[in-house]
């Protein structure tokens, strides 16, 4: 059986967790913090989660483990069957992940953990994702789902991340760069959040949240 390892805060852990339910693959979950040490290291290069065990060894990076489900699991349909619709769903997936999410992530020290982020990071990241979220949506449906009126494997990682980048932006510039441009994202998560994977991923979530209040 898979192992996924991880913890359920990350974004990341719950778009290949999202990817596992959807589709009915058996895991196992396995509560892994991002680390320097060498336990984690040993199977995580950077000591980042998620990772999966399987029995042909470990698979770090969220993208490369969706795409080794998919191959695993031909039957499971994960991609679109045609090769055209199968690239927009990866084509979506990237900007999500690379454009926006990684590029707001730069600000999460201050937005999410009361570090402080500069002024120069704030202004090179306010910057990039006024011109990354105008190119998302330009090819981005919302019909109610990022590729029109199917589900695809894109609205895993929409659904985990989109929130991130609305919120991030909101903290620290008092504004919701996605909502200021139209991606009425928090409209998209409650259609999303229907889908009885998607309400799992969000209840372990927020359970996890709870435990990990201070008593």
């Amino acid at each position: 059986m898979i192992k996924l390892c991880g913890f359920a805060l990350s974004n990341y852990y719950n778009k290949v967790k999202f990817v596992l339910l959807e589709h009915g693959i058996p895991f196992e979950e396995v509560f892994v913090l991002p680390s320097q040490e060498e336990t984690v290291l040993e199977h995580s290069p950077l000591g980042k989660v998620p990772y999966i065990q399987t029995e042909h060894g470990d698979l770090c990076e969220s993208q490369g483990i969706v795409e080794y489900l998919a191959a695993r699991f031909p039957d499971k349909a994960i991609f679109s069957a045609d090769p055209w619709e199968a690239a927009k769903e990866r084509e979506l997936i990237m900007f999500v992940d690379v454009h926006l999410e990684l590029t707001a992530r730069n600000l999460y020290k201050e937005a999410f953990f009361g570090g402080t982020v500069t002024d120069a990071t704030k202004g090179r990241v306010e910057k990039l994702l006024a011109h990354h979220i105008a190119g998302f949506k330009r090819i981005a449906e919302f019909g109610p789902y990022l590729r029109g009126e199917r589900f695809s494997v894109a609205d895993t990682a929409g659904f985990v991340s989109l929130p991130l980048v609305g919120m991030a932006t909101q903290t620290i510039y008092g504004r919701d760069f996605l909502l200021d441009a139209g991606v009425d994202w928090k409209s998209y998560v409650k259609a999303i959040n229907a889908r009885p994977a998607a309400q799992r991923v969000t209840d372990d979530r927020k359970a996890y949240i709870a435990a990990s209040r201070p008593a």
